[in-house]
């Protein structure tokens, strides 16, 4: 073993020690760990910036971010799932309709706003199909990551591997190559869940729950003239049980409808009164077909998609106290639209602009975000915060959104084009069209994620050049017996446990070199190597940190890490054992 071998195992082994035993990002330890081997000598600069930086597969990545944040903007992967969950009558019934659809989502999107769109829905879901969240939302993410592994567009981590693929003369794979593996493991991961999640997931309360007195808002809602919710009953609109909200009163035409029946079906102009929490207020703003009730709103200074959803405590020395809205000409004094107020628990009846202000009120305004910076320090009011995620869908822009996504995956699957060309100019469009705007573009890019994939190749690219890959493949060899078919589980195997211990991306880039060169030394195929890597990688179950999906509800869904081991494991060990099966069987050794 040479000094440089030896230093690049030691800073692997360091990598993996780190991530598992300490809370540092995986960006910072992986270039942390690149430094040391350019500083050593192991890699030159040139050969680590050309593997890492100049990767194609990583600058698709960042392109295919602003894509996605144009589906996520428009509401365009919302309207298609609520259309899809339907109305369920049992846990399984629930299950089924959730993940088939998050799965389908996923092949063709990065799976963390899939996730990330799909949660606040499962609130109202849970409640309608009265289930725990913890029931709902593992589930969610693993059906995401199962999704992802239909597709090469389906994760980031297989794009990544694709351009190395390329690079080692392997070829690259086309569009749905890597499904004739991955379909099945989706098809035998969703069956497991239907079949154990109800034995193996907890029934437990969520943080949110066990809040005993939130700040509840009573806000107004109009059903525009065209709204696709118009002649629907309150049940089949979903405004029967949203998170953490209720309809209290629907004014039609001065005539109040209290107690609300489920089956009253809901005219044009209909004003509907919800109370709830501010969370219930940034969902109701979401739904395509409903706007404020006030029209203040729409005589701001600002398109409404550039504003959002902004928090305000009346001080005793603000100048409108005691003062109605409408009197204190709310709108033209501060640029802003007053959406709901809260006070002490009390529920607010009339309209928004008839409230007369008192210090101490919480104001849920509309308003461009500079409100904030401006009256932060203002005597006007006691706090000034934002609530993340409040900006305006751009409902009437889904249809483009749609259209662009389509094109997108037909031009690689039919068009022989790259797939960072199509994502290219899939982006383009979006900015063109206005799906998203050039703040929401650059502020989508997951720059942790791309220096993360950077610093791997990195490492993977010292790997290749001090030998290193080479001595541990011949190593896995011995391990073995030179048995290629248990060479290629051992490898499968490797990434695997890395996967679940350093996150997916992390895994892949390091265990690639490796993974190939023990095809080399055994004078086989490395496509079916490569593949296997790719599937491992992928399928990340077993704990929280492995994937960003399962860390997003390991909080929500009240889980433990146990939750994770005891029904992730037994996944993933069953992907592996498909995937032995059926890997050299489309891919020969």
């Amino acid at each position: 073993m040479t000094f440089q071998i030896g230093l690049t195992l030691v800073m692997v082994f360091v990598a993996v020690v780190a991530l598992m035993a300490t809370r540092a990002s995986t960006d910072l330890v992986l270039l942390g760990c690149l430094t040391v081997l350019l500083i050593a000598g192991v890699v030159s600069p040139d050969a680590a910036l050309k593997e890492g930086f100049g990767n194609e597969g990583l600058i698709t990545v960042g392109v295919l971010f602003v894509v996605a944040e144009g589906l996520q903007q428009t509401g365009a992967v919302t309207v298609i799932a609520q259309r899809l969950l339907g109305r369920p009558k049992s846990r399984a019934a629930a299950q089924t309709r959730l993940m088939i659809p998050t799965a389908a989502v996923s092949a063709f999107l990065n799976n963390t706003p899939v996730v990330a769109v799909l949660m606040p829905i499962l609130d109202d879901w849970a409640r309608k199909c009265r289930l725990p969240p913890s029931q709902l939302l593992l589930p969610l993410s693993y059906a995401a990551v199962l999704g992802g592994l239909c597709t090469l567009i389906g994760t980031s981590t297989t794009l990544v591997l694709n351009e190395l693929m390329v690079e080692a003369d392997l070829g690259g794979l086309t569009m749905f190559e890597i499904g004739r593996v991955g379909v099945w493991c989706c098809g035998l991961g969703l069956v497991y869940i239907l079949l154990l999640s109800k034995p193996l997931l907890p029934n437990r309360r969520t943080a949110l729950d066990a809040m005993s007195d939130p700040r509840e808002y009573t806000v107004e809602m109009l059903v525009d003239a065209g709204s696709a919710l118009i002649g629907k009953t309150i049940e089949r609109a979903g405004l029967r049980h949203l998170p953490g909200a209720f309809l209290m009163e629907i004014d039609r035409d001065g005539h109040v409808l209290a107690a609300v029946s489920p089956n009253e079906r809901l005219q044009p102009g209909d004003r509907l009164v919800f109370v709830g929490v501010v969370e219930s207020v940034v969902d109701l703003q979401k739904i395509a077909g409903l706007t404020p009730a006030t029209d203040q709103v729409f005589k701001l200074d600002s398109p409404r998609a550039e504003r959002c959803l902004i928090e305000a405590v009346v001080s005793n020395t603000c100048p409108i106290v005691n003062m109605t809205i409408r009197e204190a000409r709310f709108r033209t004094r501060y640029n802003a639209a007053v959406i709901a107020v809260s006070r002490n628990g009390q529920r607010l009846r009339g309209k928004i602009g008839d409230i007369v202000l008192v210090p101490g009120d919480t104001l849920l305004l509309e308003a461009h975000p500079s409100f904030a910076d401006l009256q932060r320090d203002s005597r006007d009011f006691y706090l000034v915060s934002r609530v993340d995620d409040s900006t305006p869908l751009r409902h009437e822009r889904a249809w483009i959104a749609q259209g662009i996504l389509l094109v997108m995956v037909g031009l690689v699957t039919f068009g022989d084009w790259s797939m960072l060309n199509a994502s290219l100019l899939a982006a383009g469009a979006m900015l063109v069209t206005r799906c998203v705007h050039g703040t929401e573009a650059r502020r989508s890019i997951e720059w942790s994620v791309l220096l993360t994939i950077a610093a791997g190749l990195g490492i993977g690219a010292a790997m290749k050049s001090s030998g290193t890959a080479d001595y541990v493949a011949t190593s896995l060899i011995a391990l073995s017996g030179g048995d290629e078919l248990w060479a290629l589980a051992t490898v499968y195997g490797i990434t695997m446990v890395f996967t679940n211990l350093i996150t997916a991306k992390a895994a892949a880039v390091l265990i690639f070199p490796i993974a190939i060169g023990t095809a080399d030394a055994l004078d086989v195929n490395a496509r079916p190597f490569a593949i296997a890597v790719a599937i491992a990688a992928a399928a990340s179950f077993a704990t929280p940190i492995g994937y960003q999906t399962n860390l997003m509800v390991y909080g929500p869904g009240g889980y433990r890490y146990s939750d994770y081991v005891r029904f992730g494991g037994p996944l993933s060990l069953l992907i592996w054992a498909l995937s032995m099966w059926l890997i050299p069987t489309y891919w020969p050794l």
